[in-house]
């Protein structure tokens, strides 16, 4: 209990200074942005005629943060020893691993308070080289994408295709003129339109 007070305490005191250093184009584990943020300002960049959208996702990712690059990159903003000391310890908190504590050596503890600005931080490095390049990146996690994406007109279209192709199979399971007349009328087509 007291070391999510602790890492809450830290994320509260740390955050509003790094969201200034933060990528504008990075939405993963943001204050007021979402994934469907990020679905947005990706659809704004194909109406300026960018062709492609690559969805990234960093497997394992929280489990295989090297804690000294991350002292690094911390002791670049933070000055006060004590403080990046603390942010040691939490990372190295021990864990329970099959009814045994084991110290962590490497990785970020997942579902904490500081956890997702530690990992903002850590993937800042990753955009600012992105950038460099001139290309853009979005980390986003699983979300209903359906809310945003335009699935109705894409819906129709498929409808509109598949029942076009049902009716040319019974068509040509009809055969004869005179069965695909009677067939017609059957599914409620007046006579004279048959």
């Amino acid at each position: 209990m007291v070391d999510r007070v602790v890492q809450q305490a830290i994320a509260q005191v740390r955050t509003p200074i790094y969201e200034e250093q933060f990528s504008n184009n990075s939405f993963g584990f943001r204050p007021r942005r979402s994934a469907h943020d990020a679905i947005r300002q990706c659809q704004a960049y194909v109406d300026e005629g960018y062709k492609y959208v690559v969805d990234t996702d960093l497997e394992k990712y929280f489990d295989t943060v090297n804690h000294s690059k991350l002292i690094e990159v911390l002791s670049r903003t933070i000055k006060d020893g004590r403080f990046i000391s603390l942010i040691h310890k939490c990372l190295r908190a021990e864990v329970i691993v099959k009814h045994k504590f084991e110290e962590t050596e490497i990785g970020v503890f997942q579902g904490g308070p500081l956890s997702p600005i530690l990992s903002n931080i850590m993937l800042n490095e990753l955009d600012k080289e992105i950038e460099r390049r001139g290309h853009r990146r979005y980390i986003m996690g699983w979300v209903n994408y359906f809310k945003i994406a335009d699935t109705k007109s894409l819906l129709k279209e498929t409808d509109e295709w598949i029942r076009r192709r049902i009716s040319m199979v019974y068509w040509k399971q009809w055969k004869r003129t005179k069965t695909k007349f009677q067939m017609l009328q059957t599914y409620g087509m007046p006579e004279e339109e048959a």
